[in-house]
């Protein structure tokens, strides 16, 4: 199959290669740049347990600061993998959405046990933070990267993805599912998707995309790219 990664390289670049390795041809086309934020100074030492639901997230924070033994929530495989690398020994991954990290911090961390500090995007798909405020517990967020939509793509790559269109496009977020339109309405792309099957993170995800005309819809969870491939 022809699958279609809309992410940033860097979140991409496993699952392409995964991909790649199990014989699909596999492209990239990223929607979104992501950039550094400047935040507040943080006093780590503040803080009891730490919360990433990206990647993203890691790569723009002085880590450097931060005892490695604090208890760390990361978002998904990706996120955990990215935190250990950094030096993160206490890693809790949820294996999934921010849903199902919300319940696993639930049963993993107490509100009495002290502070949480939650980094991420400007731009996030559940209010997280509030979520576990409003169940006692003292969370504090600093923002510390933004996503910008991709207006331009190399026109070559334009022409071989017209020849060769995707049999699957994975997009995970309503931020670019909105550039992902807005690119390919720019590239006159609108009316190639017939016969394209789309995966999105989230109803919400999906409904910026349904005035394209899709083979099916499928929301789907991270993780669960690979088991998607039996589904269509």
């Amino acid at each position: 199959m022809h699958i279609l990664f809309t992410r940033p390289l860097e979140d991409s670049e496993d699952l392409i290669l995964k991909f790649r390795n199990l014989g699909h041809k596999v492209s990239h086309m990223p929607v979104i740049q992501i950039e550094k934020v400047e935040h507040e100074k943080v006093n780590f030492l503040d803080y009891k347990a730490i919360i990433f639901t990206s990647s993203n997230a890691l790569k723009f924070l002085d880590t450097d600061l931060i005892d490695k033994k604090i208890i760390c929530f990361c978002v998904g495989s990706s996120t955990e993998k990215k935190a250990r690398s950094y030096g993160f020994q206490s890693v809790i991954s949820a294996e999934g959405n921010v849903r199902a990290l919300n319940e696993l911090i639930l049963q993993n961390f107490n509100s009495s046990d002290g502070k949480m500090l939650y980094v991420s995007g400007e731009i996030v798909s559940n209010d997280l933070d509030k979520d576990l405020i409003s169940s006692g517990y003292n969370v504090k967020r600093i923002i510390n990267y933004s996503s910008k939509p991709n207006f331009q793509l190399d026109d070559t790559f334009i022409e071989k993805l017209r020849s060769n269109m995707p049999d699957i496009v994975y997009v995970y977020s309503q931020n670019s599912a909105l550039s992902f339109l807005k690119l390919i309405s720019n590239y006159k792309l609108n009316d190639f998707w017939m016969n394209t099957n789309l995966m999105c993170i989230s109803e919400k995800t999906s409904t910026v995309l349904n005035k394209i005309k899709w083979k099916k819809i499928f929301i789907f969870s991270p993780g669960e790219e690979e088991f998607l491939l039996y589904k269509i």
